[in-house]
């Protein structure tokens, strides 16, 4: 299921279709959009932090190539969501958002 944003659509993935994804897309980059806290307690493996909280997050984003595909998660979907707007108005073309966030997750966890 997709989600619009006046004309910007996100392409939602439940966590499956977001783990076979992953593995079938080369170069893929898993971003997680909580805070260094929420980031610690429990994160997708390969995962890097970029929190949409902090005040130069768009700098951050927008220093990726933004060729590459991005699997964008968070707690539960929402922060992710208005991160893969943001990433789609600045150029992205392939981003993902774990519809319902880690909190929905089956998938392999790190912790630390």
């Amino acid at each position: 299921m997709n989600s619009y944003y006046g004309d910007i659509m996100v392409k939602n993935l439940d966590c499956f279709s977001f783990e076979e994804k992953i593995k079938s897309e080369n170069n893929s980059i898993i971003i997680d959009v909580r805070t260094l806290e929420e980031f610690k307690e429990v994160r997708i493996p390969n995962a890097i932090l970029i929190d949409i909280y902090e005040q130069n997050f768009l700098d951050k984003i927008n220093e990726l190539d933004k060729n590459k595909p991005y699997f964008v998660y968070c707690r539960s979907g929402v922060r992710s969501l208005t991160a893969c707007q943001q990433m789609i108005k600045l150029g992205f073309s392939k981003v993902y958002n774990l519809k319902d966030g880690i909190i929905s997750w089956e998938g392999e966890t790190e912790q630390g």
